[in-house]
C-alpha cells in the first residue's frame, strides 16, 4: 500500500511538471517517449507553429529529421554567404509555368542548421507559394512535399476525433492527469475504429464506423428489452388454459417473423420456442 501511494504520489508529481512546461518542450518530451518505447521514425512533420529554430534543433538531437511548413516572418537563411528571408530567396527560383513545386535551395539557419527549402505552389491562392522545410538535404523536392503530405492523415484524425469521439468536449477539468486521461481514451476508440477498418479492409469513414455502432448497441438494447418484456408476457400467460396458450404462441410466432433481422438473429434470438417450453 505504501508503495502503490508512492507511485500515485510520483505520478502526479510528474503530471504537474508537464502541466507547466510549453508547448514545444512537451512536444519534445512526447517525442523521446515514443523512440523509448521502440517507435521508429525518420522524419517529424511539423505545421507551421512549431517549425522554429529551437524546436528543430531539439528534435535532430533525438535522432529525427524534420519536414516542416515555414511561414515568413523575421528569420533570415544564408545562402551563398548571405543573409535573405523567404520573400528574398523565393525571387531566385523561377515561377513559371503550370508545376506545383517550382524548386529548392539548400540554406543554413540562424545557428548554422543545413536545410532545404521546397518552393510549392499554393492551391488556394495560387499568385503566393507554399514553404517546406527539410533538414534532409538529400531528399528530392519531390519526396519532401510527399512526405509531408501525409500530415493530412493527421489532420483527418484529430478532425474525426473531435466530431465523433469528443475530443476536448466530453468533459471538462482543469486536473491535467484528468486530461490525460480523456485523451488516452479517445485516442483508444481511435485505434480501435482503425483495426476494425483494416481488418474489414474497405473504405468506410470513420463516421461511418462510428455511426455505425451506435446503432448496433441501440439495437442490442432493443434486442435485451424485448426479451425482457416477452418473459414478463410468457410467465403470465403461461397460468392460462392450454388451448389459449397455444393461440397466444401462434400468434407471438407471426409477430416475430415480421421483425427485423437484428431481433431474428442467431446472437440475440427471441423466439416463441425460446419461451414456451
Amino acid at each position: 500500500m505504501i508503495y502503490q501511494n508512492d507511485k500515485n504520489e510520483n505520478t502526479q508529481n510528474q503530471f504537474s511538471k508537464e502541466s507547466m512546461m510549453s508547448k514545444p518542450d512537451a512536444a519534445v518530451l512526447l517525442i523521446q517517449r515514443a523512440l523509448q518505447s521502440g517507435i521508429k521514425a525518420d522524419y517529424l512533420l511539423m505545421d507551421t507553429w512549431f517549425t522554429t529554430e529551437s524546436m528543430i534543433r531539439s528534435v535532430i538531437d533525438t535522432g529525427l529529421d524534420v519536414i516542416g511548413m515555414v511561414k515568413q516572418l523575421k528569420q533570415r537563411y544564408t545562402y551563398k554567404g548571405k543573409k535573405y528571408t523567404l520573400h528574398e530567396l523565393k525571387r531566385m527560383v523561377r515561377f513559371e509555368g503550370a508545376r506545383n513545386i517550382f524548386g529548392s535551395l539548400v540554406v543554413t539557419t540562424k545557428t548554422g542548421i543545413p536545410v532545404k527549402i521546397v518552393f510549392v505552389r499554393n492551391r488556394n491562392k495560387k499568385s503566393e507559394c507554399l514553404y517546406l522545410l527539410s533538414t534532409d538535404v538529400s531528399l528530392s523536392d519531390t519526396e519532401i512535399v510527399r512526405i509531408y503530405g501525409n500530415r493530412w492523415s493527421i489532420e483527418c484524425f484529430f478532425r474525426s476525433s473531435k466530431s465523433f469521439l469528443k475530443l476536448g468536449t466530453e468533459f471538462q477539468s482543469h486536473n491535467y492527469g484528468a486530461m490525460v486521461s480523456h485523451t488516452t481514451i479517445v485516442f483508444t476508440r481511435y485505434i480501435i475504429l482503425e483495426w476494425i477498418r483494416r481488418n474489414q479492409n474497405d473504405q468506410k469513414t470513420y463516421g461511418e464506423l462510428f455511426f455505425m455502432f451506435c446503432d448496433d448497441i441501440q439495437d442490442m438494447d432493443l434486442t435485451s428489452a424485448l426479451q425482457s418484456l416477452m418473459a414478463l408476457f410468457v410467465e403470465h400467460i403461461l397460468t392460462l388454459s392450454a388451448d389459449i396458450t397455444s393461440i397466444i404462441k401462434c400468434k407471438i410466432s407471426e409477430w416475430i417473423a415480421s421483425q427485423a433481422a437484428f431481433i431474428r438473429a442467431p446472437k440475440h434470438p427471441i423466439s416463441s420456442s425460446s419461451f414456451f417450453r
